[in-house]
């Protein structure tokens, strides 16, 4: 498995195991443990959620796993993340809203550390774009958290492009990632100019749904049965299998991005992996890009 220095202290696998579904697989903590071990025997040792996860309980998780087996913690990377108040059973908010206020960090920081019993965190990131955003406030917070050693590094989930030049300035260009939405159906961050920031920064972002939620070999929608055939056409030409095709589109692109699975399936995080057995030439990477029909070439 190819690693990726994120930090002078972080190098998160490539390829990331997600846990946001992990209250849904209904796993007993002992399945949890061995699912962990099983990734890491692939090569993935980074893991990534969030406190709201779950109904804000994939955390606890987590926790009950490493509290089961403790060595698991210092073979593996915890990234989690802040920011969105969430209406639930088990929070008082009356809506939805975002909250990225110097407290507010630094409590769910030290609350997400709590309930995982990781002792820090290896990245910790701003789950989304708060219209209320203090930079400069954000970026206290975080230092502080990362002198404390309750963090390792720290960075965003879902900035735009000058959002995250505008906290990227206020932390002293300390933003270790941007984790972001990117699939063969998703090109809002090729069309808003961050991938050429993230590049500038020499930040490798971090990618959720690769796969379009899955909808890229479900869906009857024209653009995914479009992109699903170009995926399978080449696919064949490589002896391999449309998903790892794929990520090997995500893999190949300069600015080193990271994919998230999310399946509970080890069968699909293997097909991930294989990605890094699959040379795409530099036209199949425009075969896939364009077999949408969203993006032209000019």
């Amino acid at each position: 498995m190819e690693t990726i220095k994120i930090t002078q202290d972080v190098e998160l696998s490539r390829i990331i195991q997600g846990l946001w579904r992990l209250k849904n697989w209904n796993f007993e903590t002992i399945n949890t443990v061995n699912f962990m071990h099983r990734c890491i025997e692939l090569g993935v040792t980074t893991f990534d959620t969030a406190e709201i996860y779950g109904d804000y309980g994939v955390e606890e998780e987590i926790g009950k796993a490493l509290l089961w087996d403790p060595g698991l913690r210092e073979r593996i990377q915890l990234v989690t993340k802040t920011g969105i108040n969430m209406k639930s059973p088990v929070r008082s908010y009356k809506i939805g809203h975002y909250d990225t206020r110097y407290e507010k960090i630094v409590a769910s920081c030290k609350e997400s550390i709590a309930k995982m019993n990781c002792g820090y965190l290896d990245l910790f990131l701003i789950h989304r774009e708060d219209p209320l955003i203090d930079h400069d406030e954000v970026a206290r917070a975080l230092h502080d958290l990362k002198e404390a050693g309750l963090i390792k590094a720290y960075g965003v989930s879902n900035f735009d492009p000058f959002k995250f030049e505008a906290l990227q300035k206020a932390t002293g260009d300390q933003l270790a990632t941007n984790q972001i939405e990117v699939s063969p159906v998703c090109f809002e961050h090729f069309n808003s100019g961050l991938m050429d920031v993230l590049q500038k920064h020499h930040v490798h972002p971090m990618i959720w749904s690769p796969l379009a939620g899955g909808l890229l070999f479900t869906s009857n929608d024209p653009m995914y049965v479009k992109v699903r055939r170009k995926l399978e056409e080449i696919a064949d030409r490589h002896h391999s299998t449309p998903e790892t095709i794929a990520y090997a589109w995500l893999l190949y692109h300069p600015v080193k991005m990271m994919p998230i699975s999310g399946s509970s399936s080890l069968e699909r995080l293997s097909a991930a992996c294989a990605a890094f057995d699959v040379k795409l030439s530099h036209e199949e990477w425009y075969e896939i890009y364009i077999a949408s029909g969203q993006q032209h070439l000019r």
